[in-house]
């Protein structure tokens, strides 16, 4: 199997046109059309990890944190990432990351959290915005079902838990080709009306080119009607953070002790609440702090995530209990993701879990 084979397994579920603007998700090192020997899962890309990926024999590493995250204008191994870019390149070894793209799925970071601390009734706390259009479209009637199978197979339609979804409408069209056309129906040269059905569907933004791709692919006229229109509807299915119900309420302290033993902390940054009781929690892996008002405005109890700085406290006051438990803590079972899309679909190349603790801090 190719780099780019599996890059395809990991894009169709987190795709790179989801990740934040400053992000640097996909592929940043290495050939596509290589192949593959094994792969190694990991948080971060280490010297130490290199290393494993090397007695492994492994020379495709998946990373959630980006090798290459800023611009570089040398590279001359003059600091710790450096050095690994020099490392991989001279072992041939490829380096691909999901980042802010599999954070903003709705089975990525924050559902694995959710699933970690047993919450239920999950939904994306903050949804993306702007990323929604309406496809339009006009086809002979006798085409519609086939138009819309092509639309829909290619992701277009789905609204929350529907799929398939679209609306549709009769009327007549009208069209008349000049004489370089070649008319699936009517003459070239004259006035043609032909009964039509419109077609109105719901297409995610990174998903717009391939089913308009399948509608021109599939549709009978030579040349094809269809209109675009942005919506302002939010996108559901995915964004930033998550919020769920605990299956039972719990205390304050049984909350917390709960939350160092899932995550294998020995201390938790928290401020308190007046709540005696914890039951709605929002979660968000890595740095989180800019969903604070966020998780208030849902009712939540709890939010926890990472990299909460001093004054954030105070923002939260008694609204709810804020607790970070550290950005690698948060983020630490994110490689059991890319390994569990992996070897569902995989049989020819082994794919491993990276047994490094990529967390450069320590506690005392």
């Amino acid at each position: 199997m190719k780099i780019k084979e599996v890059i395809k397994i990991l894009e169709e579920a987190a795709p790179v046109q989801l990740q934040e603007s400053y992000d640097n998700s996909g592929l940043a090192i290495g050939n596509p059309e290589a192949e593959v020997t094994a792969a190694l899962c990991t948080i971060d890309i280490t010297e130490a990890v290199l290393d494993e990926a090397l007695r492994l024999g492994a020379n495709l590493i998946i990373s959630h944190h980006p090798v290459i995250f800023h611009g570089i204008k040398s590279i001359t191994g003059r600091n710790d990432n450096e050095k690994i870019i020099i490392r991989t390149i001279k072992n041939d070894i490829a380096i691909y990351s999901a980042h802010t793209n599999i954070d903003n799925i709705a089975n990525g970071v924050n559902q694995k959290i959710c699933e970690k601390i047993d919450l239920t009734n999950c939904q994306v706390l903050q949804p993306l915005k702007n990323h929604l259009f309406k496809l339009v479209t006009f086809v002979p009637v006798d085409s519609g079902n086939k138009i819309r199978e092509a639309i829909f197979n290619s992701g277009a339609g789905h609204i929350g838990n529907y799929d398939s979804c679209s609306y549709n409408t009769e009327g007549l069209g009208t069209f008349k080709g000049d004489e370089n056309t070649n008319p699936y129906i009517g003459e070239k040269g004259k006035l043609h009306t032909e009964k039509e059905t419109r077609i109105e569907t719901i297409v995610p933004k990174h998903l717009l080119k391939k089913v308009i791709n399948s509608l021109l692919n599939a549709h009978p006229y030579e040349e094809v009607a269809y209109d675009i229109y942005p919506l302002e509807n939010e996108y559901m299915q995915a964004g930033a953070g998550m919020i769920g119900n605990l299956t039972e309420p719990v205390s304050i302290e049984i909350f917390l002790k709960q939350l160092k033993k899932t995550f294998n902390i020995p201390v938790i940054r928290y401020s308190g609440n007046n709540r005696n009781l914890i039951k709605k929690v929002a979660v968000c892996g890595g740095s989180g702090s800019f969903l604070i008002n966020a998780a208030i405005q849902q009712k939540a109890d709890a939010f926890l995530t990472g990299d909460i700085k001093y004054h954030q406290f105070f923002d939260a006051g008694n609204n709810l209990l804020l607790c970070d438990i550290g950005h690698f803590e948060s983020e630490q079972f994110t490689k059991e993701i890319f390994y569990s899309l992996l070897i569902k679909k995989i049989s020819t190349f082994a794919v491993h879990l990276s047994k490094e603790v990529t967390n450069p801090i320590k506690y005392y």
